[in-house]
């Protein structure tokens, strides 16, 4: 059973009745959950499989904004802001499957449950917080840091306890989401890649030590 911590303030028989409006949806691999500037009219909570969230660029190309997977949600503006467009565009990364739970739906079980207005606190509090972190971040962790802290919070996304978790991104999507260029993701994992915490494919970067390569991070130096 998946655990939202979105969900986690709530009286249990409030979560049961949120869970009751939800409407379960799967998404085929490569499947468009909803374009930006859709109309933003559900959130999102992720059941099974991974999601990508991108915006389109100038040239006609994307970038990658993060991977949301298992107890995570996405499409939070719906339910916080009336009205609201999609910022990004989501995508599955792999079959998928969400609970949907619709703007109109939750507002009227607020009328019958109020504490589940909860959630809209608890999702605004995590906006806020991912945003702050990423802004301290930005300013105050070089950029090998960051490329090796989103390896490893992907990696760890992407473990199942079967093996090395294999993050199925290109250097373009973990430069966007660590916030640098190809040229300096390219250069920490070739150099992990000596190391022996990390193996190269195309496409793909296969962990090997999350712990060793956590390690670092904690000691601010990639030596």
């Amino acid at each position: 059973m998946v655990e939202w911590p979105l969900l986690s303030d709530l009286a249990p028989a409030n979560v049961r009745e949120l869970l009751s409006i939800a409407r379960r949806r799967t998404f085929d691999k490569g499947e468009i959950v909803f374009h930006r500037d859709d109309p933003a009219e559900s959130l999102h909570l992720i059941a099974r499989g991974r999601f990508a969230a991108r915006i389109g660029t100038s040239a006609g190309g994307s970038v990658l904004l993060d991977v949301l997977g298992p107890g995570q949600a996405f499409g939070e503006l719906a339910l916080l802001l009336p009205g609201e467009r999609r910022s990004a565009t989501v995508s599955a990364l792999e079959d998928g499957e969400t609970r949907s739970v619709f703007r109109d739906d939750f507002a009227r079980l607020q009328r019958s449950h109020p504490g589940v207005k909860d959630v809209l606190l608890r999702l605004l509090a995590e906006q806020v917080r991912r945003t702050s972190d990423r802004i301290v971040e930005a300013h105050h962790v070089d950029a090998d840091t960051r490329v090796r802290r989103r390896l490893c919070e992907l990696a760890e996304s992407y473990g199942s306890g079967d093996g090395e978790p294999v993050v199925p991104l290109t250097q373009e999507d973990l430069a966007a989401i660590a916030g640098t260029s190809r040229a300096t993701v390219n250069r920490v994992l070739r150099e992990e890649e000596k190391r022996g915490t990390v193996a190269l494919k195309r496409g793909h970067v296969r962990v090997l030590d999350v712990q060793n390569i956590l390690h670092r991070c904690r000691l601010g130096r990639s030596s």
